[in-house]
């Protein structure tokens, strides 16, 4: 059986399914995180695949989600028979939440109609903007009615052929239990939501269906989108069919009840307990995102600020950045290959680790040198694509220190511009928590964010973990939650001993970064030079 973990109770659990099981689609990695009651994680599993620019669209095949779903769970099953020498067959709950946002269109037949648009696909600019003016409300390009919409002034040959539209949680919820759900996180990605009932809003909808009679489409979009769901309300079952599909060897049963899928932000809320008025979070990954939980509506509409919900339905105020860590990790990449090279090869946490401890040795301003990490286009920035730059002039000072600091500063940098608006609307934060990859490593990327945004910035012990452990958490307040509001339940029984540590702004580092934001800034005409000047290839994979 191999090494098995000290714990009897663990064993126990997995064996009887006192657990939940949670399953995220990230941009980068498939992961799936098993917890027992009290949310602590039991196994993990993942899968690593990238997104492909195809014709001009950022994509992943629906054959690509299913090979990687089932790589991952196999992992998930073997790493908990290989500490509890018991192989799991049944959970208490199940949960899955994937990136937000993009286009997945069905016929009647649920065959796909165009390959799925993801969320980096920012093509949807008239869409969007048609729309934020009908409604009165932001619609960012990324949204699922944005990318709808688009298709329809377009005139795409599949328009006439949707009858169902969902995200990529959705579509999996769907393969597992048969029932188009969502919970209400992710929907407000798809159309802006009515906080009053909870659903899409009415007078919304009607507005969108205005513009869409104008061009003839035969559907109305409240009878194709997904039922929205709240935190806590059970979503579906897993199906015979749906076990199958997950796990080919027959050994996981049916009947596991789901919670609503959701979306990474509504996830990332769970997983640094920041789902109550005042507090916040950043999530840090391929993409990078600010999350405000609003104790009042924003006074006007603002193009860069997106507003969403919690997974229990407060209204979130949502910095998104399309352009997160991704560049930083094409550099960890490069310097793994010069240590091989070298004959020293390192792993890449290795890398990482060297990485961030020299960003905080380079100088606050990351000494005159300039770096843009848009591999897609950054609405924030107003750019519909991106092109990686590293710039520097005569008298910057190009040492690995510096050039550590900028790749991490300006993966920050985007965001700092877009949270300038909500300071200015006054919005209050009492708590700021940060979540992600780029956060495993103790202190550096913390602090830098601290001092990017100035304000203090907290990390928790499962930082790392992710998505895929607070989708566990969910689906354990699915069945354990009863009687308490969703903040109670993670304050109370999951975070209740968290262990958490603060990073206060530092003077020094505030200050340097707003030297390099404002070169930040004045670079945008080069940036803008180079997306006019280097054209993108038509079929690439990344």
């Amino acid at each position: 059986m191999g090494q098995q973990d000290e714990s009897n109770d663990g064993r126990e659990a997995v064996a009887a399914g006192r657990t939940a099981l949670g399953i995220e689609l990230g941009s980068t990695r498939i992961k799936a995180c098993l917890v027992g009651q009290d949310g602590t994680p039991l196994a993990t599993g993942s899968h690593d695949w990238e997104n492909r620019l195809v014709d001009g669209t950022w994509t992943y095949s629906l054959d690509a989600v299913e090979e990687g779903l089932r790589e991952c769970y196999a992992r998930l099953v073997a790493d908990a028979e290989e500490r509890y020498g018991v192989r799991p067959t049944t959970f208490g709950a199940l949960g899955v939440s994937a990136m937000m946002h993009g286009y997945l269109a069905f016929d009647a037949q649920d065959a796909l109609l165009v390959p799925f648009r993801t969320w980096r696909n920012t093509t949807t600019g008239r869409a969007a903007e048609e729309l934020t003016e009908a409604f009165g409300h932001n619609v960012p390009r990324r949204w699922s009615v944005a990318h709808a919409y688009q298709a329809v002034l377009d005139d795409e040959p599949h328009v006439a052929q949707v009858a169902s539209l969902t995200t990529l949680a959705g579509y999996v919820h769907r393969r597992l239990t048969g029932r188009s759900v969502l919970g209400v996180g992710d929907a407000s990605g798809m159309f802006p939501l009515d906080p009053r009932t909870g659903g899409y809003d009415r007078r919304m909808l009607d507005a969108y269906e205005a513009l869409a009679a104008r061009h003839g489409v035969p559907w109305r979009l409240a009878d194709v989108l997904p039922e929205v769901r709240a935190a806590g309300e059970e979503a579906g079952r897993l199906t015979p069919v749906g076990a199958a599909w997950l796990d080919p060897t027959g050994t996981l049963r049916a009947g596991v009840p789901l919670c609503p899928p959701e979306g990474d932000a509504g996830t990332g809320m769970v997983a640094t307990c920041s789902v109550a008025p005042r507090t916040g979070n950043v999530s840090a990954g391929t993409s990078i995102f600010a999350m405000v939980v609003l104790e009042k509506p924003l006074d006007r509409v603002h193009p860069e600020i997106d507003v969403v919900a919690t997974p229990a339905g407060h209204p979130v105020a949502m910095v998104h950045c399309n352009n997160g860590a991704d560049e930083l990790g094409a550099w960890a990449r490069l310097f793994g290959e010069l240590a091989a090279a070298l004959g020293r090869p390192a792993a890449p946490d290795d890398v990482f680790r060297a990485l961030f401890r020299a960003a905080l040795e380079g100088e606050a301003d990351g000494g005159g040198l300039l770096a843009y990490n848009y591999l897609s286009g950054e609405p924030v920035t107003g750019l519909d694509e991106g092109r990686p730059l590293l710039v520097r002039t005569p008298e910057s000072r190009l040492t690995l220190a510096n050039l550590a600091r900028v790749q991490v500063d300006t993966a920050f940098a985007t965001l700092a511009l877009g949270m300038r608006t909500l300071a200015q609307e006054r919005v209050a934060v009492d708590a700021l928590y940060a979540h992600g990859g780029m956060f495993r490593t103790a202190g550096a990327a913390q602090r830098l964010l601290a001092a990017a945004l100035d304000v203090p910035v907290t990390v928790g012990s499962a930082a790392g973990e992710g998505g895929a452990w607070g989708i566990a958490v969910l689906a354990s307040y699915l069945g354990a939650g009863a009687g308490a509001d969703l903040d109670t339940f993670l304050r109370e029984r999951v975070f209740a001993s968290a262990q958490t540590v603060t990073a206060e702004p530092d003077a020094d580092d505030v200050a340097g970064f707003a030297v390099y934001l404002d070169r930040f800034e004045a670079g945008l005409d080069a940036e803008r030079a180079a997306v006019a000047a280097l054209p993108a290839g038509t079929t690439e994979e990344r």
